[in-house]
Parts: C-alpha cells; structure tokens; sequence
C-alpha cells in the first residue's frame, strides 16, 4: 500500500489482523460491487470495527485503526450468496473517512508500518504455549505457518488477538499496539480468565 492510498471500508462487528484469513458473505449490492472491482483490479479493501451504530439500520462509526484485507478466493454458498476468502495483509489508520451514494464507505488511509521482527521474549512463552495448542486445532487455517512462527513476538500476539474469545473492543485495542511487546503484556493479563477453560 502507498504512503496513504483510498480504499472502499467494509465496517463489521469483528476486528481482522494481519495474516489472519477472514471468510465473509456477500450480499448487499455495494459491496458486491465492491468485491467485483476488487477481482478486477487486484485491490483490496479495509475491514474497520463498528465502533457506534448498527449497520443497515442506522449510520455507523467505523474505528479509526483497520486492516487491509486482500481477496484471495471467491465461491458461490449453498444458499446462493457470495462467499470470499480474504486475508489480512497490513493495519491502517483512516485520515478521512466519507459515504458514498450508494452507501459504501470510502476512506484516505495511512499504512501503519509493522516494527522489525523479534523474537518471542522468554517472559512470554507461556503465549507461545497457548497458541501451540491452538495451533493443533487450527493450523490449517494458516497454511503457510511454520514452527519459527511460535518464536515470532508480532505474530504470536496477532494470532492470539483473533483466536481468544475477546469482545470486539478488546480485540481493537490489541491490534492498536505499536508496539508487539505492549500486546503480548495485555495478553498476558488476560490469561487468567480463560484459565480451566478448553481453548
């Protein structure tokens, strides 16, 4: 993505993360619309919580820190719908963020850069731990993970994020870090919670 790029926004009641894969339904004609000019040209287009507001009833208040998600498949749903497969490729932050006649958002955004890789600290690997096991469930969500993933600081927080039973706003304020050593330090914290649950 450019140092700042308009792109369409797709306001949903769930957070996607980087290198997370998102499986959506379509059907609404503006974003049907959306998906097509997406497989026409290459592009993609932002996921952004719902911060206020109920879509299709009254006007929302997308969050202004998203994630880009990129189309890699499209199929029809046993119930005729359009189904696609996205994959999230990196966060932004909204500049301005506008509606269209149609009603689909549109946004100016600017690319947040990821910080250089680092190594799970030792301090966290009881997260690497718990991912693990999570792994054994659901790796083959992640078909390109590897073991080395596991010692990945940014990658354990962000597979996290998406995979505990956190409320949405939890998981917006986990894909807000900068910083991928504050959002393994939040994680961390709510460990406890889910202690004697199966994960």
């Amino acid at each position: 993505m450019a140092k700042t790029a308009e792109i369409p926004l797709f306001p949903l009641r769930t957070v996607l993360f980087p290198g997370g894969i998102l499986p959506l339904r379509i059907f609404e004609q503006r974003y049907l619309k959306m998906i097509r000019d997406c497989a026409r040209d290459d592009s993609g287009f932002g996921i952004c919580l719902i911060r206020e507001g109920e879509e299709a009833v009254s006007p929302v208040k997308p969050a202004q820190v998203g994630t880009h998600a990129q189309v890699v498949d499209w199929y029809t749903l046993e119930d005729g719908l359009l189904g696609v497969s996205t994959i999230g490729t990196v966060r932004f932050r909204t500049e301005s963020v506008w509606r269209e006649d149609d009603g689909l958002f549109r946004a100016e955004v600017v690319p947040l850069a990821e910080p250089p890789a680092l190594e799970l600290p030792e301090s966290f690997s009881v997260l690497g731990d718990v991912l693990a096991r999570f792994m054994e469930k659901v790796g083959a969500q992640y078909p390109h993970s590897t073991p080395d993933d596991l010692q990945d600081a940014t990658w354990v927080g962000y597979r996290l994020s998406e995979l505990l039973p956190l409320s949405g706003i939890e998981k917006q304020h986990l894909l807000e870090f900068q910083n991928p050593i504050d959002r393994l330090q939040q994680l961390l914290e709510v460990m406890p919670r889910f202690q004697g649950e199966e994960l």
